[in-house]
């Protein structure tokens, strides 16, 4: 059944996909732009509202969407490889759990204390506060799982789960605190959405997806390597601390600017590693060129979906998402019982 799929799914067909999404996700909409009339609504400004809306509201939606999703899937499949899990995302490393925290702590103290700030500002705070609640529990469990030097995988990853468990705690504690309003913008946060798409947030997020995903792409080989074990990579020469530190910094990097500006966007780190794996193995050469733009694929169309099935109003994003992933993760348990092997 795959061996189709696995002849035409290369780097090429992956990059016409994407160049298909984005046209369509330009045309389709609350107000549907005929595709004839697309490119000139895009660019001639005498078109007034049309060229408002294509370029300044619809575009950078679009853009936005592709970064976050390529940058959510490279950082997966990157820790996919460094824990040598398929069932590893970045919310083992506690990037997700901190990112949350801070914004629910943004949102109930500017709620409160500084009540006379601007939407805007207010917005900006829960990214920054996102943005740096992410870095900084990730931080903490490098530091839990270091000793004499070296950083313990399964620490790691026990680590991971007990700052989430606590950061989750903490959460709670001032979700029940806040007031309606409140609680709403942090429903609403913690669900993901696009909605407020514009041109700074995308020239924020593009450059360091961007540039986090070419150094991940350096690391191909050693994360090939590690898969053969931590003991038998460093006998092939992969200096396995540095590639460890350097995966685990651009991963809370990345993830962490993504969901400061989109919210909470589950499983995207998740099954779009676990597709490709399934239709072209787990040589991360291939792996870490093609996350990228399937991430940025499966986004685009979600976003799409989201923004016109119950137009004018939308679903948030994170909902699709689950409903995607949730039965995928069913229908890989089910496979692997079948053929009895391990996902």
């Amino acid at each position: 059944m795959m061996e189709p799929v696995k002849k035409y799914v290369n780097i090429p067909f992956l990059l016409g996909v994407l160049a298909l999404s984005i046209l369509l996700a330009l045309s389709l909409g609350a107000y549907r732009m005929p595709l004839d009339q697309m490119w000139s609504s895009l660019f001639d400004a005498s078109r007034g509202n049309t060229h408002f809306l294509m370029l300044n509201i619809r575009l950078p939606r679009i853009i936005l969407a592709g970064a976050v999703g390529a940058g959510l899937a490279i950082s997966g499949t990157a820790v996919q490889g460094l824990f040598r899990n398929p069932l590893a995302d970045q919310s083992l490393i506690g990037v997700s759990s901190g990112a949350m925290l801070f914004a629910v702590l943004s949102i109930v103290f500017m709620g409160t204390a500084l009540s006379e700030l601007t939407q805007f500002l207010k917005q900006a705070s829960v990214a920054i506060f996102a943005f740096g609640g992410g870095l900084i529990t990730t931080f903490l469990v490098y530091q839990l799982s270091k000793k004499n030097g070296k950083t313990n995988v399964m620490t790691m990853l026990l680590a991971g789960i007990a700052i989430t468990a606590f950061a989750g705690a903490i959460t709670g504690i001032f979700i029940y605190l806040s007031n309606d309003q409140q609680l709403r913008d942090i429903t609403f946060w913690s669900l993901g959405s696009f909605s407020g798409a514009n041109w700074v947030q995308v020239l924020i997020v593009l450059p360091i997806v961007g540039g986090g995903s070419l150094v991940l792409f350096t690391f191909a080989k050693a994360l090939n390597g590690i898969l053969l074990g931590e003991g038998e990579a460093q006998y092939l020469g992969i200096r396995v601390e540095r590639v460890k530190t350097i995966i685990i910094f651009l991963t809370a990097l990345i993830v962490g600017v993504c969901i400061s500006i989109s919210g909470l966007i589950g499983f995207v780190g998740l099954i779009i590693p676990h597709f490709l794996r399934l239709i072209k193995g787990s040589d991360y050469r291939y792996l870490l060129r093609s996350a990228p733009l399937l991430g940025a694929i499966f986004l685009i169309i979600a976003d799409t979906l989201a923004r016109t099935i119950i137009a004018p109003a939308e679903l948030p994003i994170g909902i699709l998402t689950a409903m995607v992933g949730a039965p995928f993760f069913l229908w890989l348990l089910l496979r692997s019982k079948k053929h009895h092997f391990s996902i």
